[in-house]
This record gives structure tokens, sequence and C-alpha cells, in this order.
């Protein structure tokens, strides 16, 4: 079974279209890492199957549903969840606010999705009533991810959760993000640290150019000596 499949995207911005006929397709629990050199489309590719790009050509479904241009309020009740690389969190407000705003389509008791999310992030726990405008980098992703996972979702999208992040931060939410994986949340993640994604990544799939060049388990990827020279620094 498939729970995500995106075939065929072409779109972009002002006319132009930076995905050229890309495909995805993350099944159920999987973890997926998108790879590719700048201006290869991968966060486009995210964006477009979350509502945020207006596709020319192509289609998504979710879940054996056609979700092809439905706006992001509709798509979350479905189980989808993004995380932006940028403003992703509502920086005046507090920490324990940002996760409520996470279950503003919830009707029902969200405190045991709130102390998941504390017990994943014990210095969110700590930190609640601080605003998240006021805190670093790391931490700042880490309640964007948790606000996330107040949705309940099936599928969590990340652009880029490490970039601009100290090492302590980076290994700390990759720590967190394989944790959220094996609970059973299958991931389709775009991410510059490519080396330490593909190592724990069930399928890597490397864009170029705005089309898909090369798919395979991610270990394969990393392990691959073209893709390796040409798209992660050398093997």
């Amino acid at each position: 079974m498939t729970l995500l499949v995106a075939h065929g995207l072409r779109g972009g911005y002002g006319g132009v279209d930076i995905l050229q006929g890309v495909d995805l397709r993350v099944a159920p629990g999987e973890l997926v890492v998108i790879v590719g050199p700048n201006g290869a489309g991968k966060s486009t590719a995210m964006k477009a199957i979350f509502g945020l790009v207006r596709l020319r050509a192509g289609r998504v479904v979710f879940d054996q549903r056609e979700i092809t241009g439905l706006p992001p309020e509709r798509l979350v009740p479905l189980g989808l969840a993004y995380v932006p690389q940028e403003r992703n969190v509502f920086p005046s407000l507090t920490v324990e606010e940002n996760l409520e705003m996470g279950a503003y389509v919830r009707r029902d008791d969200i405190r045991p999705d709130m102390e998941r999310v504390f017990a994943l992030f014990p210095v969110l726990a700590e930190r609640r009533r601080q605003r998240a405008g006021t805190m670093s980098g790391g931490e700042r992703q880490m309640v964007a991810i948790g606000r996330a996972l107040m949705t309940r979702p099936r599928l969590l999208l990340l652009d880029e959760p490490t970039a601009g992040l100290s090492p302590r931060f980076v290994d700390l939410l990759f720590e967190r993000i394989r944790a959220i994986n094996r609970e059973g949340v299958a991931i389709l993640m775009v991410e510059q640290n490519a080396k330490k994604a593909l190592a724990m990544a069930d399928r890597g799939v490397v864009l170029v150019g705005g089309a898909n060049r090369f798919e395979d388990a991610g270990p394969a990827v990393l392990a691959h000596p073209d893709i390796a020279e040409m798209f992660l620094g050398g093997a």
C-alpha cells in the first residue's frame, strides 16, 4: 500500500516551472529523504504536495484520495502536516500556545498529545510559557515540529529541519525525527545534511533540474559513487 503518490508534478512560481515532472511516493510508516543540488525543486515539490504551489500538470493522491490543488486547511484534517524551513512558529505566542494552535482543527482532548510532545522535546516542557520568538533556532524548530504533531499526522512533511542549526541541535533533531517515525508517522523530508539523513532513510530520492535523477534505499543512495561525488560532497 502507498500512502502518498505524487506523479508528474509540473509547476513553480511566476509562470516558470521549477518542477519538470517530479514523481514521489511514500508508504505508511516510511521515511523518505529528498536530496539534490540547490535549485533542484526539492522544497517546491514539498510545497506543491501541500497545496502551496500551483501545479500546471500532475496529480497528488493521499490515502487513495485525490488531493491535487487542495489548500492546506483541507489537507490537515486528512492527516498531512507540513513544517516549513522558515517562519514556522508564532513568535509572539508561548510554546504551549503554539502547540494549542497546532490542534485548532481538533475537538477532542489535546492534553495527551501535548504531553507526548513534551516527552519528545523535554526542553519545551521546561519553557512552555516562554514566547517562541525568544528561543534559539533549534528550539523553535522543536516547537514547529511539535505543533505539527498536535494535528496527529499520518504523513509529516519536513523542509530542511536542521538548516542553520548547531551540530548539537542537528544530532538531537535527527534523533527525534527518527523517534517520530518509529511511532508510525510517515515522513517525507528535504534535508541539506544529506549524509546523515540518507543514512537513516528507508529511501532516498535525488532531484536534479526539477526532475527525478536517482532513487534507492537511503544507504544505497549514500553509497552510490556518482551521486556521492556530484551531490553529497564525496563518499
